[in-house]
């Protein structure tokens, strides 16, 4: 069977067209974006017999191999890997022995700095609305949602997708039965327009209820969006394609059933490939292309937010940090590589010895003595290891150059290597994180819009639902990011106190300084 869109109206789905995002964008789609996560994760796999850790015949005598070893010229791996394909399907070199592979995964750090200084100190979220009692009410609500959706975690999940990938979308899923707790609130006595009064009982009901509302992180393999063809801002459906794993195994399992049935009869797990459809009016999901479930959508909108880990003008996707850093990840790799397979066969000192009988018998040691009767004999020694000045400076600009492209360098780590002088200073201290400062206020407009979008699409879902009624100003939301940087106390209470003599209202500086509620 196929799929069938009758229900989404006359502007509904073309068949043909999800066939073909299915078949054919969603595989080409899945193998570039999975390439990024293999280049951030760097995954450790087992070595097939002949290929990997001991293709070409010799090798290092490790028994597995990473994926950034797919960037690696197949003289030092002794492995050619298709272009479709990650190291697990990769094919011995005929003649080439495997040298010393080394991977520093220089990716993965600067990715995880990025999030920690974009999200390590989590986001505080300031309600617009003009009603005061609503507006901490909209707080505890919002807060309560992302509590429910991992929190913290949640945040630095969207910024670790976003910078592999370049983008990341938020599904929002009202949740079963919201509707009818909605209805169960409202005969508890709870008022569905928000005036609550002093019934604490109820607002705690609407907490639960909001506590259901789903946020779904769609990673990039899974998205594909049909976007307007007129405005690529716009999505007009929202399709997503992955495989889902089971709860049941398929076939026979367990030890006798291996030992006497051989391979053909052993239990695996199984799997759907499931694929979700979504409307402004309805929303479908089919397994294995069969209809499962359907329903309508309350919203009228593709509950969808879009965002891009740094905007990228008409496209869809954001730039991914990853994509501009893989092929110095890759030289760097390979020089690294090349530098131990000398250091392997230049570290140990060897002999070459001419007219000495026996030589080849006897091991070369501290005391041993050696004698011949030829005149000519010599033993000429050979190896060790050699300064190559070239080699370190080619490996040290090809460290600068993904500094400068990702503007995260190693002090942002921890990392230092020469004395900075006095950093003392707010000014110093900023002077020598500008780089990684500017990349991160770029993404505190991106992310920070996005989370801006989702809150407003949760007071949607809630009001529309009748959980819990808000108007449209009611919604604004401001997201306020903690400094990444470390701060002196003394300076800010000082800065608080110039605020507060300027006219700046005493609530407000009570906020920045974290102390809500303190009057």
């Amino acid at each position: 069977m196929g799929f069938d869109f009758g229900r989404f109206g006359d502007d509904g789905l073309s068949e043909a067209f999800v066939d073909w995002l299915v078949d054919e964008q969603w595989v080409d789609t899945g193998s570039h974006f999975g390439r990024l996560w293999d280049y951030y994760q760097n995954q450790m796999y087992e070595s097939v017999a002949g290929v990997g850790a001991s293709g070409g015949g010799g090798g290092s005598g490790r028994n597995y191999v990473q994926a950034q070893e797919y960037g690696l010229p197949s003289r030092i791996t002794g492995v050619v890997y298709p272009s479709t394909s990650g190291v697990s399907g990769g094919r011995t070199a005929g003649g080439v022995q495997r040298k010393e592979v080394v991977i520093e995964n220089d990716i993965a750090w600067r990715i995880n700095a990025m999030v920690d200084f974009l999200f390590g100190k989590g986001v505080k979220l300031v309600s617009k609305s003009p009603d005061g009692q609503k507006r901490r009410e909209i707080e505890r609500i919002l807060n309560a949602v992302f509590a429910s959706n991992g929190g913290a975690g949640f945040f630095q999940d969207m910024a670790v997708l976003g910078s592999v990938y370049g983008f990341v979308d938020c599904l929002v899923r009202p949740g079963e039965g919201l509707i009818s707790e909605a209805r169960q609130v409202d005969s508890a006595g709870g008022n569905s327009n928000g005036d609550l009064g002093s019934s604490q009982s109820s607002f705690k009901s609407i907490l639960q209820s909001a506590s259901r509302v789903g946020l779904e992180l769609i990673e990039a393999p899974r998205a594909l969006p049909v976007l307007d063809e007129n405005d690529y801002r716009k999505i007009n459906y929202y399709v997503q394609n992955f495989y889902q794993q089971k709860n049941s195994v398929s076939g026979e399992s367990g030890f006798l059933s291996r030992l006497f049935g051989g391979n053909a009869n052993v239990g695996r797990r199984e799997s759907a490939m499931v694929t979700e459809v979504i409307g402004r009016r309805v929303w479908q999901r089919y397994e294995n292309r069969e209809l499962v479930a359907e329903g309508v959508n309350p919203l009228g909108v593709v509950p969808v937010v879009h965002i891009q880990n740094i905007a990228q003008p008409y496209y869809y996707e954001g730039m991914s940090d990853v994509e501009q850093l893989i092929g110095l990840q890759d030289e760097l790799n390979t020089r690294l590589s090349d530098r131990a397979s000398r250091i392997t066969f230049q570290a140990f000192k060897m002999y070459l010895a001419k007219g000495v009988a026996g030589f080849e018998d006897k091991p070369v040691s501290p005391g041993r003595m050696w004698f011949t009767d030829n005149l000519d004999a010599s033993i000429e020694q050979f190896g060790g290891d050699d300064s190559t000045p070239s080699e370190d400076m080619h490996i040290t600009e090809i460290r600068e150059a993904m500094d400068k492209v990702s503007g995260v360098t190693p002090v942002v780590a921890g990392v230092l290597k020469n004395k900075l002088g006095n950093l003392t200073s707010g000014v110093a201290i900023r002077m020598t994180f500008m780089g990684m400062l500017s990349k991160t206020m770029r993404k505190q407009f991106t992310y920070g819009q996005g989370v801006k979008d989702i809150c407003g699409m949760v007071l949607k879902a809630l009001d529309v639902s009748g959980v819990y009624s808000t108007e449209a100003d009611d919604r604004e939301v401001e997201v306020v990011f903690a400094n990444p940087l470390p701060e002196d106390t003394i300076e800010r209470l000082k800065e608080a106190q110039i605020k507060k003599d300027l006219g700046v209202p005493v609530g407000e500086v009570l906020r920045e300084l974290g102390y809500e509620g303190v009057s």
